[in-house]
């Protein structure tokens, strides 16, 4: 792939992810399948818009299946599936439509909560919707009017899979298909936070007092189509809360409003200042330490820390009907450590959210801001 960005004045090639590379191995399959002849390249879209032309590996091909993979390949930001190769397995059936499985090395969710059926292969949406976007092009192509069964493999994701969260989120047995655009951006730590200190260098050159930040992409939708802010002016902070802190009281801003997701912010509520889950991953603990101390039963506890996500941590609390109370609690911690590393120089406030349920929590200061970036938009 010959895609650069340029990072702290380097030249650092992209990759591509491994949504992109079932999505290509199933393409090339069922070309391979449906035409009778063999594929050498094979031209997928990216949801990020760069085309990508990828060449099948290791084809075997028969009358009624082919199976082929796509060697992953995450350019100058490798990653433990850098360098391995991603199968797809097509087969025609008799049954029209398109089934989509996982084989060995795909894991397989037990658990309620994540983006994946349980019971089901996690393949996460996107690379689903990749995967089959393509193979009803190649079909209508071919002429091919019954249906295929696909099946992504990855032998060497069982042994990869050992090293990741996987199974803790309740996935079994190998690797996640994962991207949601298709394409792996190189960034060092170092690079997001440079690039996070000249967003809030620019805010202060304007004479903004008031920052307005969120995590990523999830935040920013949130902020913008539900709570119905301005967010033109805001920041991304990646997950160095810590950093962000420490750069606003410096920069001398009066005000902080951190808006994300439950999955990210919880972790506030126990110190933790870098929120990617290769530092800490508290959130289930501090949500179990709570609802105990709100009287649960021990079994209640054991049953909130063995949830693969928050939301799932908020559908046992409702159950319970210790929602309020815990999240209370939660949102309280979070004020204080967020205080503590500003050591009261600055306001600051977070508003916790869900995709599922929406918003989740506030801390004390958080409506007074709020308003501020409302009252923002209105005079825009």
């Amino acid at each position: 792939m010959e895609e650069y960005q340029i990072s702290q004045g380097k030249r650092l090639r992209c990759g591509y992810t491994t949504g992109s590379c079932a999505t290509a191995a199933s393409k090339a399959a069922a070309m391979m399948l449906l035409t009778g002849k063999r594929v050498d390249f094979v031209q997928i879209d990216t949801p990020k818009g760069i085309i990508l032309n990828l060449e099948p590996e290791d084809a075997v091909i028969t009358e009624m299946s082919v199976t082929c993979a796509i060697r992953k390949d995450s350019g100058d930001d490798p990653d433990d599936t850098n360098g391995i190769l991603i199968y797809a397995t097509v087969e025609k059936t008799a049954e029209k439509g398109i089934n989509l499985l996982g084989g060995i090395g795909i894991g397989y969710v037990t658990k309620p909560g994540l983006a994946c059926n349980v019971d089901g292969p996690a393949i996460n949406p996107t690379p689903r919707k990749m995967i089959l976007y393509e193979l009803e092009k190649v079909m209508k192509s071919a002429g091919y009017e019954q249906g295929l069964k696909v099946t992504i493999s990855a032998p060497e994701g069982v042994e990869i899979a050992k090293k990741t969260f996987n199974p803790r989120l309740g996935i079994l047995g190998g690797i996640s298909i994962l991207g949601t655009s298709g394409i792996v951006e190189p960034m060092s730590e170092k690079a997001l936070i440079e690039t996070m200190y000249v967003e809030i260098d620019t805010q202060a050159a304007s004479g903004n007092k008031n920052l307005l930040v969120f995590f990523g992409n999830y935040g920013e939708d949130f902020t913008r189509d539900v709570l119905g802010l301005n967010i033109d002016d805001a920041v991304t902070c990646s997950n160095f809360v810590g950093e962000l802190l420490d750069y606003a009281v410096y920069k001398g801003f009066e005000t902080l409003l951190l808006i994300g997701h439950s999955g990210k912010l919880v972790k506030l509520g126990q110190g933790v200042m870098n929120t990617h889950s290769k530092y800490a991953d508290c959130r289930t603990e501090l949500m179990a330490l709570l609802a105990l101390l709100t009287g649960a039963k021990v079994e209640v506890g054991k049953e909130i820390i063995d949830c693969p996500t928050t939301d799932e941590v908020v559908k046992i609390l409702q159950r319970e009907g210790i929602f309020e109370e815990v999240i209370s609690g939660v949102t309280e911690r979070i004020d204080f450590y967020m205080q503590h590393r500003v050591h009261g120089k600055i306001k600051t406030a977070a508003l916790m959210f869900s995709n599922v349920y929406g918003i989740l929590g506030k801390t004390a200061a958080a409506d007074e801001l709020i308003k501020l970036h409302l009252k923002d938009k209105q005079e825009g």
